[in-house]
């Protein structure tokens, strides 16, 4: 990368017989930068700043996008940085607006059915650790556990209902 501390020379690559345009290249050499990049501006017919931009560009260094197999440290990759198409907020807000629709559903399903219902599909279903069995179910309502798993079918098909149009 070039500096305004730098020294430019702008070098002829070729002169075309007949007059054409010359071919410039910016190099290490004693001509001033600011001169080199007026001189090349003026060539190219473009704005100096033009010039400057372009030879940073050109001056730079490859990067890779993923880091190479013996890096430590993936985390400053440039590929860590990129964003992840999931937080699109038009998709982080329709993910939002569907998991309120099944909780509100779930909530109205659950309040349509009878207590014992209620009891066996929260036992069986929505406990984060130890779900209830059928065994401990029918145990504690005084019935087989064909019974309970006939009530929790029953609730369950209810419950479909319910939500279904909530899912729409």
């Amino acid at each position: 990368m070039v500096n305004d501390r730098q020294s430019l020379d702008l070098t002829p690559l070729a002169r075309p017989a007949g007059g054409g345009a010359v071919e410039w290249r910016i190099s290490d050499a004693p001509v001033p930068y600011p001169e080199a990049v007026a001189a090349m501006a003026r060539q190219l017919k473009v704005r100096p700043e033009d010039v400057v931009e372009m030879e940073t560009r050109m001056g730079g260094h490859d990067v890779a996008l993923e880091p190479s197999s013996d890096d430590e440290d993936e985390s400053f990759a440039p590929i860590a940085y990129l964003a992840d198409p999931a937080d699109e907020p038009g998709l982080v807000l329709e993910h939002d607006q569907s998991e309120r629709a099944r909780s509100q559903g779930l909530e109205l399903a659950l309040t349509a059915l009878d207590p014992r219902s209620r009891r066996i599909i929260e036992a069986r279903w929505l406990r984060e650790q130890d779900a209830a069995t059928l065994h401990e179910l029918a145990n504690e309502f005084g019935v087989s556990a064909e019974r309970i798993r006939q009530i929790e079918g029953q609730a369950m098909k209810k419950m479909r209902a319910l939500m279904a149009p909530s899912a729409a």
